[in-house]
């Protein structure tokens, strides 16, 4: 699989999110060095057309949803670090769903979330290490604890403050938590590998992806999973959209 190119990018809208193409291609997703959760580490094919945000959903998106009528009328804190370019939190997995709705009849495109699988080959963008950019992490690669930047342990960066992953994906680790679709299973046994979402009758907690400025860097390991009540709200969780093409 080719995954030295950016992929296109787009947007439906003034108010829509940038989107950028994914390469169709298959990884293997866990860790075997990682917790017991990460495994067993299975292939899972992306092998069908799929676009992802460029960034973190912001607050100057989530409230142009709230201004068009949707999104509940929902007006998140924001702690007091600024709206605009910084991503939106203190919102649950339930409040992203009224997003992705509300983008759905604004466009007439499938958006949603993204599934877990989704997710982790987004975020490896090719890679097997622990991080896109190796085993390893250094100050200025992402916004969490310990890693030199100025809102690390503080609070939530404007998004796109650091560089890129190879699939021209910002905020993929640390910043803030992501929701996913999927609801939490204890391991991968039995886990789907064509990169739909892995659902449940009954799921108390949704998945969550990524790490956040709350984070030590081995929970924003590319492998690394977090669960959440959907109902949660927190300074720390927020989520970025997919769309079906």
């Amino acid at each position: 699989m080719q995954v030295n190119m950016r992929g296109q990018s787009f947007k439906d809208g003034a108010n829509s999110p940038q989107m950028v193409v994914m390469p169709m291609g298959s990884f293997m997703m866990g860790s075997q060095e990682g917790d017991s959760d990460e495994k067993p580490v299975h292939q899972v094919n992306i092998n069908y057309p799929l676009a992802v945000s460029k960034y973190l959903i912001t607050f100057a998106q989530w409230d142009a949803c709230v201004a068009n009528g949707g999104c509940g009328g929902y007006s998140p804190n924001d702690a007091g670090w600024g709206r605009d370019n910084r991503p939106v939190i203190n919102v649950s997995w339930q409040d992203a769903q009224a997003y992705v709705q509300w983008l759905r009849d604004q466009t007439g495109h499938p958006y949603r979330l993204l599934t877990e699988a989704e997710w982790e080959y987004a975020a490896r963008a090719g890679t097997n290490t622990e991080y896109p950019w190796g085993n390893n992490i250094i100050s200025h690669q992402a916004n969490g604890v310990g890693l030199d930047s100025q809102w690390g342990n503080q609070q939530t960066s404007p998004v796109g403050s650091f560089a890129p992953n190879a699939f021209g994906l910002y905020d993929m680790h640390g910043n803030v938590w992501e929701w996913v679709e999927d609801c939490w299973h204890n391991n991968y046994q039995d886990a789907p590998t064509n990169g739909s979402a892995w659902l449940a009758n009954f799921a108390p907690k949704r998945v969550v992806r990524g790490g956040s400025w709350l984070s030590q860097p081995c929970f924003m390991r590319s492998a690394f999973r977090g669960a959440e009540s959907p109902l949660q709200r927190s300074t720390a969780t927020g989520f970025r959209v997919a769309r079906s093409l």
